[in-house]
């Protein structure tokens, strides 16, 4: 096949996935217009219903109140569906490493469902460019009998508090492991550092940061004069020597380059904003750790530039302007919110 040939073919391909992108929003226009339809019917009909069947609608109505109201801790329930599963060498619990750093040597998988997503390769695009990943999953092999304090194996049956330990073992049974990237392939993503059960149900899936993710100001020597961690292997990636548990260097950290130009912006402040700031006793730190990341959208950032931009803080409405050139934005005004509600009632009440 000549290359005249694989151009038009390759053209004819872009015309149809174009044709297939306009069908499915035709589609999606007249889904949307038959669900409106639907309404507008179902409207009609219940205003035709006599006055019997509105009285017996008004009790059924009552009566799921009712029965809602005696269900009020179902209310507080998070469900979540698995977004995939891990693929590891333990099928049992016994022997799997407390931590992922301990097993740094052992290659699992993570599989993606296509339930997530029609492609879900797609899911997956630009992960390669990170070296290690947070993997959040549910430790679904563990009874539900969680206690407020536990006794973790390094502390020789001594119990402490459940949430200053990592033991599996939690009202809320969500397992965090941070591993080595090895590679992805389609919608499988392949890491070095197991500390997982085979078939445990994968909950997300994040790229590790180190300028978001390492604290900074550690005060690394009183950490490691404290008493020790609860599970004992926390303090190995905080080793004066950058080892690990096995006494192997630890691998270098590498992140995509859109992370590491990511520029902070100079935050500044007029004369009114200051006056402001100083009448409310609002710490000028926390807007400045909003303003600085830039918190516009890329669509505001390319589509207006630089703009007037106005957020909610707390309690406060603080006004800016962004000046995308200087890479600067610049805070103009700092406010207590309007309640519009009570204005109308104070309105109402004094003209009564």
């Amino acid at each position: 096949m000549c290359d005249s040939e694989i151009e038009f073919l390759k053209a004819q391909l872009a015309t149809a996935r174009s044709e297939i992108k306009n069908l499915r929003q035709q589609l999606s226009n007249l889904q949307h217009m038959h669900t409106k339809e639907i309404q507008n019917v179902m409207k009609i009909l219940n205003d035709y219903r006599c006055d019997g069947c509105r009285e017996k609608q008004q009790q059924n109505g009552q009566r799921q109140e009712m029965e809602g109201a005696t269900n009020e801790d179902d209310a507080d329930v998070c469900t979540f569906k698995p977004i995939g599963v891990i693929k590891t060498v333990f099928n049992e619990k016994r022997a799997v490493p407390r931590q992922a750093s301990l097993a740094t040597a052992l290659l699992s998988r993570i599989d993606i469902s296509p339930k997530t997503f029609n492609n879900p390769g797609h899911s997956l695009d630009g992960l390669e460019n990170f070296s290690h990943l947070w993997i959040i999953y549910y430790f679904h092999r563990n009874p539900n009998h969680a206690k407020a304090k536990v006794a973790p194996p390094r502390l020789g049956g001594e119990r402490v508090g459940v949430f200053s330990t990592r033991s599996p073992h939690r009202p809320c049974p969500i397992g965090l492991s941070l591993v080595q990237l090895d590679r992805v392939e389609d919608s499988k993503v392949y890491f070095l550092g197991t500390d997982m059960v085979d078939g445990t149900p994968v909950l997300d899936i994040k790229p590790y940061i180190p300028q978001y993710d390492v604290p900074v100001n550690l005060k690394e020597a009183e950490f490691l004069n404290s008493r020790e961690a609860p599970d004992g292997e926390e303090t190995t990636l905080l080793d004066r020597n950058s080892t690990t548990s096995n006494g192997q260097p630890l691998p270098n950290v590498s992140v995509p380059n859109w992370v590491l130009n990511s520029s902070s912006l100079n935050v500044m402040f007029n004369a009114n904003a200051e006056s402001q700031l100083e009448e409310l006793q609002i710490e000028k730190n926390s807007i400045v750790d909003v303003l600085k990341a830039d918190p516009r959208s890329v669509y505001l950032r390319t589509k207006y530039g630089s703009q007037i931009y106005t957020f909610q803080l707390g309690d406060h409405t603080v006004t800016c302007k962004f000046d995308d050139q200087n890479t600067t934005v610049t805070v103009l005004q700092v406010r207590d919110v309007v309640n519009f509600q009570e204005m109308d009632g104070e309105c109402s009440s004094s003209n009564e």
